[in-house]
């Protein structure tokens, strides 16, 4: 009990000593506050983006009509509504037609009441756009008049671009396999889990992220060590022993900690409220979503001031404090590697057993997994300033005045250095490995679409309607500016029918003008009134893999039915030849026959499907919007599909998206945190500066000193941090059981980056400097 009273005495002198120690002590303890409290906020920043990504999804879910009831035929609580969705330049809009068949239908969220034909209710991110000079082609393709704006409970993001547009359409087409006729909006599908390899992806991400916010939180809490050392000093003199002088200076850190958390919620709520303006590959959120998690933002609250309490005594446990000043002002006792040499091979050791667990689904240790990259970073923060103090001790007098500055200001004080570039070197080896890792894994989670983006751009699909929608659909995309080309191929379903020798095969019918017909068969040639047998194709596989030759009868239409029209009777024309059939522009190689308009037959049904292959003018701007809006005005239920020849998994670009906006804000906290400590340290020297301009030193002689002072760490940082970065990617990339690549241009840019946030920090830190070192510098009290 009474140790618990001396350490309470200590400590709360120490705070004593951090918010009345005059205007240096504030200054001081206000450094500490604001390194610690940009730490704080990204740590509750981590805490909340759970809950916001998953509030965020729940609102999704709300709106979404997969698995909602529905209804066979019209009543007072039915709506019709159909899918809308479409791209804008790389802007995903989505959207929905609906058109309520009674008083009670169901409301989406957000809404107070549908809009009528011809009306549009928008989200606020996308009404900004139709306002705009951006949106202008957009404004064309939705032109119905905007008569309310969503509100945020059926919005997943403040930047969501969504839509609602009043139709009386969908009744007309309510048949079609586009259209949905619910009686409520309700969403039980629950998402399937993140396999192995995604869950690790996460893992890693997180762990990699938060270390580096760690280290920083750590050497904030270390910030005016000189002045520090001169304080115990002092107190040393007037009776206090070692043991109180520690515990007094931990008082001091605890305060600063104190501070730094106050500021770091205060910086995580302002920052909140900047979030609706933030919008990440069409991702946006709330401010209110970003709520931290209870249990965890207490483990922060706890977690941090305890920290600062422990660094501080670990950073004196050699430090030998007299009363006429700190024995480690002199020549340091050389740095024990032994204990430093450890910690990677430790992390390698928890590491190695897992490789190959993970491919296949397999199970891991995910606080093992976690436990090792932990130990592999805190290595290079252990190593480095061992390493910097090997380099530099030998380092003699030659070379500029600056050089030499530079030298003896790291021989004295190595392990200063080496904190202010730790976070970097950490973040860096874990941008190397996580880079690794997601070059390694991404041929897994991104399949080839067999799309080709040079026959056509676009392809528009439309489940079902009349020849002559599909006419006006053709003839709209074709004359819109920019378009070089519009083929479009109606299918119709065939069958022998029950006398045939075929019974319940189904014949793809595909009608088209020959033009049209070439981008799915390798035509001998072809005019109107032609009809082809496809040849080539993988017949026999699946319901529509069936064919029939010349003279065969065939029935046309509704074949598989009981309602709508009767099947009507035709004949394969006798003139019918052999055809080799090839991929269309979306990769799909067909089999049946082919017709042309002339020979083909007259079905009251219509078509069951038709689809147009769009070639643009790439000279002509704009042309794909302009190709997209005559599609949606046309016909709004068909489809539009970007031909891309690549097509990335949601998940896999979700986790992408994360770490893209984790690393940002890393990157953010880490310049931020480095500018901070550079101004705390050149504040501590100013009087030493001052006297060194005031004996005729230039002042860009200085200016290169801290530029020398803080290059040659962050090279040996950097170089460690490659290291151990291609060391961590290598095993984590076995334990998905990928071949291990080194893509050396990717490693090249995470260390620039890291470099290029050093570089930039020290300019911007030269000008407070010539400030500093003004002959007003050596005054003193």
């Amino acid at each position: 009990m009474n140790m618990l009273r001396t350490w309470a005495r200590d400590l709360v002198m120490g705070v004593r000593f951090a918010v009345a120690g005059g205007r240096g002590g504030w200054v001081r303890t206000l450094l500490t506050g604001v390194g610690v409290g940009l730490g704080v906020a990204l740590l509750l920043g981590t805490t909340g983006l759970p809950n916001a990504l998953a509030a965020r999804d729940a609102r999704g879910a709300a709106r979404d009509t997969i698995t909602s009831p529905t209804a066979d035929a019209p009543g007072r609580n039915t709506l019709l509504t159909a899918r809308g969705n479409m791209n804008y330049h790389s802007a995903d809009v989505s959207g929905r037609l609906v058109e309520p068949e009674g008083p009670d239908a169901p409301l989406a969220p957000g809404l107070e009441k549908y809009p009528g034909p011809g009306e549009l209710a928008v989200s606020p991110a996308l009404d900004r756009l139709l306002k705009s000079d951006e949106g202008k082609l957009l404004r064309e393709r939705l032109d119905g008049r905007i008569t309310a704006v969503i509100g945020d409970a059926g919005l997943t993001g403040p930047g969501e671009l969504y839509y609602y547009a009043g139709t009386d359409r969908l009744s007309k087409e309510a048949d079609s396999r586009s259209v949905e006729r619910i009686t409520a909006f309700e969403s039980d599908l629950d998402s399937p889990p993140l396999d192995a390899v995604l869950t690790l992806l996460v893992l890693v991400m997180f762990t990699v992220l938060l270390v580096p916010v760690a280290v920083f939180v750590a050497a904030a809490v270390r910030f005016g060590g000189d002045r520090r050392d001169q304080r115990l000093a002092a107190l040393r003199l007037v009776g206090a022993d070692g043991g109180m002088t520690r515990r007094i200076a931990a008082g001091e850190a605890l305060a600063g900690s104190l501070i730094g958390l106050v500021l770091g919620a205060g910086f995580f709520l302002a920052a909140r409220r900047l979030t609706p303006y933030v919008s990440i590959q069409d991702r946006s959120l709330f401010p209110e979503d970003l709520a931290p998690d209870g249990p965890l933002a207490l483990i922060v609250a706890v977690a941090v001031p305890a920290a600062a309490v422990l660094v501080t005594l670990f950073a004196l446990r050699n430090a030998i404090i007299e009363p006429l000043g700190v024995v480690r002002s002199a020549a340091p006792v050389r740095r024990r590697i032994w204990w430093r040499l450890l910690l990677p091979p430790a992390g390698l050791a928890l590491l190695v057993p897992m490789m190959g667990r993970v491919k296949n689904g397999g199970p891991f240790n995910g606080w093992q997994v976690s436990a090792g990259v932990v130990l592999l970073l805190i290595g290079v923060i252990a190593l480095l300033p061992w390493l910097l103090e090997r380099v530099v001790g030998p380092l003699g007098g030659a070379g500029p005045v600056s050089w030499q500055l530079a030298v003896r200001r790291l021989q004295l004080t190595s392990g200063t250095a080496a904190r202010l570039v730790g976070g970097i070197a950490v973040a860096v080896a874990g941008a190397i490995a996580l880079q690794m890792l997601f070059a390694g894994v991404e041929g897994e989670y991104t399949e080839q679409t067999d799309h080709d983006p040079v026959r056509a751009s676009l392809s528009i699909l439309k489940r079902s309607g009349t020849d002559e929608r599909l006419e006006a659909l053709g003839a709209a995309i074709s004359g819109a500016k920019g378009v070089a080309r519009a083929d479009a191929l109606a299918t119709r379903a065939a069958s022998h029918g029950p006398s045939g020798g075929a019974e319940g095969d189904t014949i793809e019918l595909t009608i088209g003008t020959c033009t049209a017909l070439r981008e799915v068969a390798e035509l001998p040639s072809c005019q109107d009134g032609d009809a082809f047998v496809l040849t080539g194709a993988a017949a026999g596989r699946g319901r529509d893999s069936g064919t029939a030759a010349p003279g065969e009868k065939l029935l046309t239409g509704n074949v598989h039915a009981p309602d709508g029209p009767a099947p009507v009777a035709w004949t394969v024309p006798a003139s019918a030849r052999p055809a080799q059939a090839r991929k269309d522009p979306t990769g799909r190689l067909r089999s049946g026959l082919l017709v042309t308009p002339a020979a083909a037959p007259k079905s009251e049904g219509g078509y069951g499907s038709a689809q147009v292959f769009v070639q643009l003018d790439p000279n002509v701007p704009d042309a794909m919007e302009r190709a997209r809006t005559a599609a949606y005005k046309a016909d709004p239920l068909a489809t539009v599909m970007t031909l891309r020849s690549t097509r990335t998994a949601g998940e896999f670009g979700s986790i992408r998206t994360g770490l893209f906006i984790g690393a940002t804000l890393v990157l953010v906290l880490i310049g931020t945190s480095l500018l901070v400590s550079q101004l705390e340290q050149l504040r501590e020297r100013r009087r030493l500066l001052a006297a060194l301009v005031a004996f005729g030193t230039r002042r860009s002689t200085l200016g290169l000193s801290v530029l020398w002072q803080t290059a040659l760490p962050v090279l040996l940082g950097l170089a460690l941090a490659t290291a151990v970065g291609l060391t961590l990617g290598a095993v984590l990339m076995r334990m998905t059981a990928v071949p291990v690549r080194i893509d050396w241009a990717s490693v090249a840019a995470m260390a620039g980056i890291g470099g290029g946030v050093v570089v930039v920090v020290t300019l911007v830190s030269l000008p407070p400097l010539l400030r500093m070192v003004r002959p007003d510098g050596l005054r003193t009290e």
